[in-house]
């Protein structure tokens, strides 16, 4: 199925030389037809996808999607739109994003594919840390698939900057421990975006991120 036509990535082109008010509102019938709805339709679609494999994942749309303002509050760059459109597919929703799942953004340069524990609570990342070091090599062998490698690289995230005594010799072992993120990210082309086969490459994804997800998701609760 096709859910985008050309004018989704247009808009976008358009809005990054017109990022105000007044050219937003006065194409905010645009938006709604090229962008929002097709957008909320096509993750709709993705969550009914997700829960054949997954029965836990209870979310809508509205959950998921984040709004195209831009939080300018602490930004030198007072720009009110972001220039692409984004969902965060999770048991937790776009609210909580410590709960593993898959985030999507689209815009005109790409379509970006990602996974993984974005922001753990302090009580979160130490659960995640003794998992591993209990069994070091349980992760490794999921990330070292080379499927997750084509597809998503390495795992990503800022790390501690001083790692604690207790930690050294766990951290030796293994390096991820001194994350504070445990994210991927993969890409795609943005002529995706009008594909019919759009939530099939993206279930693609889904598939290989999974493993690495529900590790997180085990190790957090």
């Amino acid at each position: 199925m096709q859910y985008f036509t050309e004018d989704f990535s247009a808009f976008f082109k358009e809005l990054a030389k017109n990022n105000h008010k007044e050219w937003f509102h006065a194409n905010k019938k645009r938006y709604e037809s090229s962008v929002k709805k097709p957008f909320t339709t096509f993750i709709g679609d993705m969550i009914q996808e997700i829960q054949k494999y997954d029965a836990n994942l209870q979310i809508e749309p509205k959950d998921c999607i984040l709004r195209i303002n831009r939080d300018i509050r602490f930004s030198k760059d007072k720009s009110p739109y972001n220039l692409h459109f984004t969902a965060f597919i999770s048991r937790g929703g776009r609210k909580d994003k410590s709960f593993p799942g898959i985030f999507l953004r689209f815009s005109p340069e790409m379509v970006g594919i990602m996974g993984g524990c974005f922001g753990p609570s302090k009580e979160q990342l130490e659960k995640i840390r003794k998992t591993l070091d209990k069994d070091p090599s349980g992760l490794r062998r999921l990330i070292e698939n080379k499927d997750f490698v084509q597809k998503f690289g390495e795992i990503r995230g800022e790390t501690m900057k001083r790692i604690p005594k207790e930690w050294k010799v766990a951290c030796e072992k293994e390096p991820l421990i001194a994350n504070k993120q445990f994210y991927f990210v993969g890409e795609e082309a943005p002529g995706l975006i009008t594909s019919k086969t759009l939530i099939g490459v993206l279930m693609e994804y889904w598939t290989i991120m999974r493993p690495i997800n529900e590790y997180l998701t085990k190790a957090i609760q």
